[in-house]
Order: C-alpha cells, then sequence, then structure tokens
C-alpha cells in the first residue's frame, strides 16, 4: 500500500500484522499517487514533476513534467497508459508513465472550461481527478476542481463537458472494477454515480447530514454498496481538528459506519476484501467488515504526518 503525505510517498507492505514504514521521495511534494500491475507506481508532486517506480516503490525515477504542478496522477488497468493531472488545469498522457508525455488539448475546448475556478485560489483551476475506466482504455473520466465532470470516449480527442447530475466540484472519481458502466463521485455538493459509462449520472445523498464528501471506495463484489467521507464543509473538513466528519456507507441509503471524527478522512481503499481509511493526522484504520468494526494499524516506524491518498 502507497501513501501520499503530501510531502513525500510512504510504503507500507504489511507481514504477519506488521506494517514497516518506509518513506521516499521526502521534500518532494507529493500529494497523488496510483498503482498499476507488475510493481509500478506513480506519483504526482504540488513541487512539481511525475516520479515512476518500477519496483513497488524501492527506488524512483524522475518521469518529466517537472515544469507542472501535479494534483493527480492514474494508471489505466485497461492499457497500462499513464495521466497526469495539473493545476493551472490541464491532463497528460504517457503510454508507460515513463516520459514521452502528450497533451491532451481538446480539455479546454469545453464550454465550461472559461468558468472553471478553484474557490481558494479563482483565478485557477486544476485537475482534482482521473479515473480511467478498466473496461474500456478509450473512455476517462476527468474531475475539475472547482468545474465540471468531463468524459471522452476516444482517449481525449474529444471531450463531453460537465455530465448532467454530477457534482460540479468533484473531489473522487471511480469505475467498478467489475461491473462495467457503473461510475461513483464524490463532491463538495454531495455524492453522485452513474450507471452508463459516466454519461449521466444520479444523485446518491438519502440519509446522510454531512454533504461535503471528499474521499470514496466501492466493494469490488457488490457494484451497490459503496462508501465516502464527509464533514458539514470545507472550513470544518479542512481545519485542521475537531472535523466532526464521518464515514458512511451505501446499502440503498447512507448509513454512518464511524461516529464523528476528530482528523478527516483523506483517503478510502479497498483491499482484499478491507477498507482503509487513511486520515489528515497520519493514522489509518481498518475495518475487516464494511465499517461495522474498526482498527487502527500500527505501523512499525514513525507514523506518516498525515495521510492525503492511499492506493494499493
Amino acid at each position: 500500500m502507497y501513501a501520499a503525505t503530501g510531502d513525500a510517498i510512504v510504503v507500507l507492505d504489511e507481514h504477519d500484522g506488521r506494517w514497516p514504514v518506509r518513506t521516499a521521495l521526502e521534500g518532494s511534494g507529493a500529494q497523488c499517487v496510483a498503482a498499476g500491475g507488475d510493481g509500478v507506481v506513480v506519483a504526482g508532486a504540488r513541487l512539481g514533476g511525475v516520479w515512476w517506480s518500477a519496483d513497488r516503490g524501492r527506488t524512483w525515477a524522475a518521469a518529466g513534467l517537472t515544469d507542472r504542478e501535479i494534483f493527480s496522477v492514474a494508471v489505466s488497468p485497461a492499457d497500462g497508459a499513464v495521466y497526469a493531472g495539473c493545476e493551472p488545469s490541464a491532463l497528460f498522457r504517457s503510454p508507460d508513465g515513463t516520459g514521452g508525455w502528450e497533451e491532451l488539448e481538446a480539455l479546454h475546448e469545453v464550454p465550461s472550461a472559461s468558468s472553471w475556478a478553484f474557490p481558494p485560489r479563482p483565478w485557477t483551476s486544476h485537475v482534482r481527478w482521473i479515473a480511467p475506466d478498466p473496461h474500456a482504455a478509450e473512455r476517462l473520466l476527468v474531475g475539475i476542481e472547482a468545474g465540471a465532470v468531463l468524459l471522452t470516449e476516444d482517449g481525449g480527442r474529444t471531450w463531453e463537458d460537465h455530465r448532467p447530475g454530477a457534482d460540479r466540484d468533484p473531489h473522487t472519481l471511480a469505475w467498478h472494477p467489475a461491473a462495467p458502466g457503473r461510475a461513483y463521485e464524490a463532491g463538495g455538493g454531495g455524492s453522485a454515480w452513474s450507471r452508463d459509462g459516466g454519461r449521466n449520472w444520479m444523485r446518491a445523498d438519502a440519509g446522510r447530514d454531512r454533504h461535503y464528501t471528499w474521499a470514496l471506495a466501492v466493494d469490488a463484489d457488490d457494484p451497490d454498496r459503496w462508501w465516502v467521507s464527509a464533514a458539514s464543509g470545507p472550513w470544518r473538513a479542512h481545519g485542521g481538528h475537531d472535523t466532526r466528519a464521518r464515514i458512511y456507507r451505501w446499502d440503498g441509503a447512507w448509513e454512518a459506519v464511524t461516529a464523528d471524527l476528530d482528523a478527516f478522512p483523506y483517503a478510502l481503499l479497498v483491499e482484499r476484501g478491507v477498507l482503509y481509511a487513511g486520515f489528515g493526522d497520519g493514522r489509518l484504520l481498518a475495518s475487516p467488515d464494511g465499517g461495522g468494526t474498526w482498527d487502527e494499524v500500527a505501523f512499525d516506524g514513525d507514523r506518516p504526518s498525515r495521510i492525503w491518498a492511499l492506493a494499493a
């Protein structure tokens, strides 16, 4: 498992209940991470550039885009292509993440582009999330913070502007690994999902009294079961303490699976049937039963300063 801390990448490799901590790319500003097959890991740094590892994070090499602020990275499960999203909003593709980056310039041609604005820095926006469809290499969802959920079905040559029903402040996007066409969103105004390949979206907010949603994870065996983290608003979520956030599970409606939380859950991940939650204070919680019970992961080494993203 890989965690981005905003400053480094932390590699967590569980053995017999122990979780050794190994830190890489310290001082890089790494705030996003994605994992592919055959030990490939990709990280993106706010201070500029993409980093690539072929040995599960043991060694890293600079992979280009060093003049860009990287806010999101993704590895396509369909063809292994690597994507990097930037601020100001721009999207790049590499065949394998080691270089040869091509900007998908048609992203700037959608009608809503002139209105994109990130509230803390309204003169700019960024590609907050990239979600390659695991079932179709040419299909890609991209979340612009703030402004749009965009869809391409031809590898980025053309784009469909903000999709009906989706939240315009996307934080996390995901596809279901086994149910073609099923997609999910957690956004600043709530959550939504799609059953038709990301073309149209339905709101999914029933049963949840906190509507500023951030992280999400999906049940690999059940496309109707997923989780989000949520707070009452951005100032409460990102204030650093007493966030009063909760993690919710959808089984026809949202149900809280935690009490109020002091730190914000910035990352959710399901791996081998276990739900993990990574927090702004560096803690990692694990639930083997979908949120019914939780245990804190005991690190063998220093706890990360924070967990902003998780990948496995």
